[in-house]
């Protein structure tokens, strides 16, 4: 659930906390288990492939071996597809304690495949980060905007004074629906019998009354 937080210098601040069970907390940042994560893509990451790996266990949140980097320059853009359908309810995002750390956030549902060319319209919802490399500031979207998610894209178009954006970790929070598939059943039937169709059917019957 969302904490309260008093922020001081850049990685510095002092949260305050619920008495939360951290096995309870990885519980419901288990999301990433929901994502289709052959078909993560993630735009502009430096090493192809490497934004998959920051969605992770909660309890390896802070394993700052596995993270995303953007290359050239600041922006990063994530394409997630979800299994089924989520509400989402939390998102954390974990970064470095310097400039490479996202300054801000930009959310977009259910447009699977955004590319640079569209992150200029409107988004879903906004939020300025803070420095945040323990991964503890969750952030919480709109559950009326976000009740019925099959796609998720996280823009981060600026970070805080370097040339390229690094992040360690993205936590997703919320409430997962499998979703359900129903079959097409096609029949196929004669509006008018075709009689070219039933001829020695007919032949049949008609030589079988002379006998």
């Amino acid at each position: 659930m969302p904490h309260d937080h008093q922020h001081g210098s850049p990685c510095g601040h002092e949260a305050t906390h619920d008495d939360e069970d951290p096995y309870n907390r990885g519980i419901q940042y288990s999301l990433y288990t929901k994502i289709d994560m052959d078909n993560v893509v993630c735009l502009n990451e430096e090493i192809d492939g490497s934004g998959r790996h920051v969605f992770k266990p909660f309890e390896n949140r802070n394993d700052v071996s596995t993270f995303v980097q953007s290359d050239g320059d600041e922006e990063l853009l994530f394409n997630i597809p979800f299994t089924g359908n989520v509400k989402l309810k939390g998102i954390i995002i974990g970064g470095p304690c310097d400039d490479t750390h996202p300054k801000k956030m930009r959310l977009f549902k259910n447009r699977p495949n955004m590319t640079f060319d569209e992150v200029g319209s409107k988004a879903d919802q906004e939020f300025e980060l803070v420095h945040d490399p323990k991964c503890e500031v969750e952030y919480g979207p709109k559950i009326v905007l976000f009740s019925s998610v099959h796609h998720l894209s996280i823009h981060i178009p600026t970070n805080y004074g370097s040339d390229v954006t690094r992040l360690h970790y993205i936590g997703l929070r919320g409430e997962f629906t499998e979703a359900h598939q129903h079959g097409v059943t096609i029949c196929t039937y004669e509006s008018r019998p075709n009689v070219s169709d039933h001829k020695e059917d007919l032949l049949d019957h008609v030589n079988h009354t002379i006998q």
